[in-house]
């Protein structure tokens, strides 16, 4: 047919070598559009089915936002369809098997993205490519903005799974019928070459599976790309699960701080405030509604309740120290005033003591003068008197001595009763009993929490 044509326009044979003699064969230009080849699927008979391959690669996983649970892509589409209506034989134009044409002079496949939620701001490509055997292609860049239902479960470990499905708007299956170009290995292959930067995910694989959308009696043939990633999770456990290990930590090293003051107090509502300030981050980083409440939200609250359980602990034993510190003071008032009262006493005794030895040291005194100035004949009844003077006083001396000894052996008990006063109190060692028997439980109970939390992190089973 074309070189019929040819002869009878009398054209050479360097002009069969020419673009432009292909589009006036073609009859494509933008002056004037062919009807034909733009407003209805490109086939000779209605019932026809077309077939349109389609392949889908990844070059970047820009962005995962677990607050809107959409992911942003970018990918590399490739569409490819027979048009019936565009066929020649290379041979008659210089072997030239494909040429590009603008892509509004044909027909193209109306296919959308389900999971969309945002219009593709990128620029489609202006060129299709079509084969000397009619076969048309496509190829388009994009930054998808994608709806993703996220497992954020084991948050931020674990394994995401997003799903690209490519459908077309009006047409049935009967009429297009979507299939892939290529298999799962291979477009996970591809993928993995033409992958150019992951930032925070990794990708792991790319599933194709094709299937048929049924609306109402209205089938329409639906190709699925799932892909498949995984988190890098070293800056969420650097940033967020080592400091709240931390706090935990310091609440368990603030036991050795002493109970008497209100500095242990202090420091456990403070390591309390640190773990809720993380816990208000943590809001800004997932999703408000889940399926299931993330590990690491039961880690946060799980090491909150212990940080609480602690502090209650020491509200407690503040006070039962408190109690017991209350009746030792009173026992000090009684002590200090039965001490007084000995005070008072021991000072009357020596006092009477003190006028009693003076009384007879100065009637001694007395009576040896008037014996120098007695007569004779009554020398011998005032040395009578002076040494009845001095046995009195001798008397006296042995009861002052006595009086001593008592007086120290009354100090001596006193001193023993002070030690023992000073012996812990019963609420005392009941704290000191509280506080072992709690700092051993509490040390348990955290290993147990901390092993299942991180048993169920670590686990490859993706729920």
């Amino acid at each position: 047919m074309c070189l019929g044509i040819l002869a009878v326009d009398g054209a050479s044979s360097e002009d069969n070598c020419s673009y432009q003699h292909l589009f006036n064969y073609l009859n494509l230009s933008l002056s004037s559009k062919n009807d034909l080849y733009t407003m209805s699927r490109p086939v000779k008979h209605h019932n026809t089915t077309m077939k349109v391959y389609l392949e889908v690669l990844i070059y970047a996983i820009l962005d995962m936002k677990e607050t809107d649970q959409t992911l942003i892509s970018y990918v590399w589409i490739y569409m490819s369809w027979k048009n019936e209506h565009i066929t020649w034989n290379p041979n008659d134009f210089c072997g030239l098997k494909h040429i590009d044409i603008p892509a509004e002079l044909l027909w193209k496949p109306d296919l959308t993205i389900e999971e969309m939620t945002e219009k593709d701001k990128t620029p489609s490509s202006p060129y299709l490519t079509i084969n000397s055997d009619g076969t048309v292609e496509r190829t388009d860049y994009k930054v998808l903005v994608s709806a993703c239902r996220m497992q954020v479960h084991k948050f931020p470990f674990g394994i995401q799974t997003c799903n690209l499905s490519f459908k077309s708007v009006i047409y049935n299956v009967e009429e297009v019928n979507l299939q892939p170009h290529s298999d799962s290995s291979v477009a996970t292959k591809s993928s993995r070459v033409l992958m150019q930067t992951q930032y925070e995910w990794v990708f792991i694989s790319e599933t194709v599976t094709k299937t048929t959308f049924d609306r109402k009696n209205f089938n329409q043939s639906l190709i699925v790309h799932t892909i498949k990633m995984k988190r890098r999770p070293i800056l969420y456990i650097v940033n967020f699960l080592l400091p709240i290990l931390f706090f935990l930590c310091l609440d368990l090293a603030s036991f050795l701080i002493s109970d008497s003051g209100g500095e242990k107090l202090s420091f456990k509502v403070t390591v309390m405030l640190a773990v809720t300030v993380m816990q208000l981050i943590l809001i800004e980083i997932l999703p408000f509604s889940s399926d299931r409440i993330p590990l690491i939200v039961v880690y946060c609250i799980g090491i909150f309740g212990f940080t609480l359980l602690s502090l209650l602990e020491t509200i407690v034993v503040m006070y039962l120290m408190e109690k017991d510190s209350a009746s030792p003071d009173e026992a000090d008032g009684d002590q200090s005033l039965s001490e007084d009262c000995g005070d008072k006493q021991g000072k009357v005794n020596f006092n009477n003591f003190y006028r009693e030895v003076s009384k007879l040291i100065n009637s001694a005194c007395i009576s040896d003068v008037s014996a120098d100035e007695t007569p004779p004949e009554l020398l011998p009844v005032a040395k009578e008197g002076s040494s009845t003077r001095l046995r009195e006083i001798s008397h006296v001396l042995e009861r002052l001595s006595d009086e001593l000894k008592e007086m120290e052996k009354t100090m001596v008990l006193l001193l023993n009763s002070r030690k023992e006063k000073a012996k812990p109190g019963y609420w005392t060692r009941v704290t000191k009993t509280i506080n072992r028997v709690f700092f051993i439980s509490y040390v348990i109970v955290i290993g147990l929490f901390l092993v299942f939390i991180f048993s169920k992190w670590i686990s490859e089973e993706n729920e």
